[in-house]
């Protein structure tokens, strides 16, 4: 019986999903619109276990496991209400999943306009230029070099991560790692 009410549940919040995918056409479509945002929201889990080129959120309180960081970066963004959003950039497309240019982009539409605290930057440092967040290296087309680190630039790396995700510089940190899993919490 459990099992039916949470089916029932998880029903219910997708085509609360579906109905805000749809322009609201009235202020008071807007609202509804508005409630179903927040319900959808309010269902994000405790724990999530987010791989490389996935982008997932957790609510307030919750934790998130970063498996297997080796030449990855992670990017945790912490928002005010308690909640995470991380995504596990990798330096080369796993595929299915997203690519290093396109986890700003995923970072940005599930944080929406919710206030940020701040953002964590974790891992292969060394491994990243700045740009792969811009263009990935999959991008690069016959004949064209992709740039690669000289030597680590955790500011360069902080710099392009606040400007893709349009947040102000002063929340973003940068913190080199060794490799293994992460938790954010």
């Amino acid at each position: 019986m459990i099992e039916l009410k949470r089916g029932a549940a998880a029903f219910a919040v997708l085509a609360a999903a579906l109905a805000g995918a749809v322009a609201p056409a009235s202020p008071g479509a807007a609202a509804d619109s508005a409630l179903h945002e927040t319900t959808i929201r309010a269902a994000a889990p405790d724990k999530a276990t987010v791989t490389e080129g996935q982008v997932k959120e957790v609510a307030p309180g919750g934790v998130i496991t970063y498996p297997s960081v080796t030449s990855c970066l992670t990017v945790t963004v912490r928002l005010r209400d308690g909640g995470l959003v991380g995504a596990h950039a990798s330096l080369f497309q796993v595929p299915g999943e997203l690519r290093s240019d396109e986890i700003p982009a995923a970072l940005k539409r599930l944080v929406g306009n919710r206030p940020v605290t701040a953002v964590q930057v974790k891992g292969a440092v060394g491994a990243w230029h700045p740009s792969y967040f811009v263009k990935a290296i999959e991008a690069y087309g016959d004949g064209e070099q992709p740039p690669y680190p000289e030597r680590p630039d955790p500011e360069g790396l902080a710099d392009a991560v606040s400007q893709a995700l349009d947040l102000p510089r002063p929340l973003v940190t940068v913190e080199d790692v060794p490799d293994g899993d992460q938790t954010a919490s």
